[in-house]
């Protein structure tokens, strides 16, 4: 898809990848778009469209690189949109996978052991994320907006555009996805393996696509405001 900009049709972006809903909800803005346009969008919900546009360019485009933006944002504006991000995995997505899991391993044979041992290693791939969230809640975001003022023009120095670093939460949810597809046998509720797996499916690639904005946008800013305290 080419780049978003302020005449891109919401209705277009959404059918060019639907993932976009979840991200458009953490702007404020909900399904029955209409004929709205980003410009519309941003207008009605009080939204900066630079902002939103790199938001949404980032996520859907891989080799997106904002570094020209980078020193207009705010470190607050990112720090809502991500944190609106960690509370959707922990309010909707992981009690989605949960749910589904739980129904699953409840209405197969008792012996079906494999069920239970991959519901355990999703309990670690949980525990991994929470622990980032509760990092990011806690320290990270905090110490990024209270440093926000300090050396602000060394965030395009710090920029670069770089692959986003190894992720182990993205390294645990494919070990997870690969146990589900190779190793989910014996008598189990097909319909709920397959929930089970697009849930998760879900959930990789939302925090793949995340991981850049927190990676490219983000940490390049935290860098330069550490540098800035040097």
């Amino acid at each position: 898809m080419a780049l978003i900009n302020s005449d891109s049709k919401l209705s277009e972006i959404i059918l060019h990848d639907a993932s976009t809903i979840t991200v458009l909800d953490r702007f404020g803005i909900a399904l029955g778009v209409g004929d709205a346009t980003v410009a519309d969008a941003c207008r009605t919900h009080g939204i900066d469209i630079k902002f939103f546009t790199t938001i949404l360019n980032t996520y859907i485009n891989e080799n997106y690189f904002p570094q020209e933006a980078l020193e207009q944002f705010s470190v607050a504006e990112i720090v809502d949109y991500l944190s609106k991000t960690n509370d959707y995995y922990v309010q909707n997505v992981l009690p989605n996978i949960e749910r589904h899991f739980s129904f699953l391993i409840s209405r197969a044979p008792s012996h079906n052991n494999n069920l239970v041992l991959m519901r355990q290693f999703f309990d670690e791939m949980k525990s991994e994320l929470m622990q980032r969230i509760n990092s990011d809640r806690e320290q990270w975001f905090p110490q990024v907006c209270n440093s926000e003022n300090e050396a602000r023009c060394n965030v395009a120095r710090a920029a670069s555009g770089d692959d986003v670093p190894a992720d182990v939460i993205e390294d645990k949810i494919d070990d997870l996805i690969n146990i589900l597809i190779v190793h989910l046998k014996g008598d189990y509720d097909h319909n709920l393996g397959y929930a089970v797996v697009v849930a998760v499916l879900s959930l990789k690639k939302d925090i793949r696509q995340n991981n850049r904005i927190r990676n490219r946008i983000l940490r390049p800013i935290s860098q330069a405001l550490s540098n800035g305290d040097e």
